[in-house]
């Protein structure tokens, strides 16, 4: 074990239900959990308490919200960071196409290598802010973990839908008061249907919570 791996503590032990729901993804989800351990403080990825719980309060966390994505959708994460959870659901839905959009190098390199490292064909990754990509993104979903407040990351996500497409923002306990204080940027974009969900309340602890919104169509405005 290195000096850094001390330093950081354990990494937490993989859930049983990583192989009972994940079957197929679980050997890259496995690889992708010992990566970043070996990396992840070093890159300045995720804090060093973070590891004790990186199976239950990260990478599952991310995992639900592939209840989300429609079969073969492309979808956007924004401000992608560690992967999570950009290159959680990547591994999970080999049938969707992820463009993962960071705008720090070293973040964008991490990605990079750790999606060839996990054999995925169904990233790419762009450095850059959200908002200077608008023209190049267009995609069905953009889903992004731990950006900003929703008031502000509604402005850097929404452009990137296509009409008909969904915002799938993860959110913790003030999720519902964020919708609130978001009411301006809401009307802007003029997005549909805003709600908070929770998911993987099936196979969770604490289930993953999201704010969902839609994009209309032509026909809808």
């Amino acid at each position: 074990m290195s000096s850094d791996q001390q330093q950081i503590g354990e990494l937490e032990d993989e859930p049983d239900v990583v192989a009972e729901r994940f079957p197929v993804a679980r050997v890259q989800l496995v690889q992708l959990a010992n990566d970043l351990y070996e990396q992840g403080e070093r890159l300045g990825l995720l804090g060093p308490r973070e590891y004790g719980r990186l199976w239950s309060r990260h990478l599952l966390n991310c995992a639900a919200v592939e209840e989300r994505i429609p079969e073969g959708a492309r979808v956007a994460d924004v401000g992608s960071g560690a992967g999570l959870p950009g290159l959680v659901l990547a591994i999970i839905r080999s049938d969707a196409e992820f463009t993962l959009i960071d705008p720090m190098e070293r973040r964008c390199t991490w990605l990079e290598d750790e999606s060839a490292r996990l054999g995925l064909t169904n990233v790419r990754v762009i450095r850059a802010r959200s908002q200077e990509v608008t023209d190049e993104v267009m995609v069905d979903v953009v889903t992004a973990r731990a950006v900003s407040a929703l008031k502000t990351l509604i402005g850097w996500t929404a452009p990137l839908l296509r009409p008909g497409g969904s915002l799938v923002l993860m959110k913790g306990r003030s999720a519902a008061a964020e919708i609130e204080a978001a009411s301006k940027p809401i009307r802007k974009f003029a997005l549909q249907d805003v709600h908070v969900e929770h998911l993987g309340a099936d196979y969770l602890s604490e289930p993953t919570t999201v704010v969902c919104a839609t994009l209309p169509t032509i026909e809808d405005e």
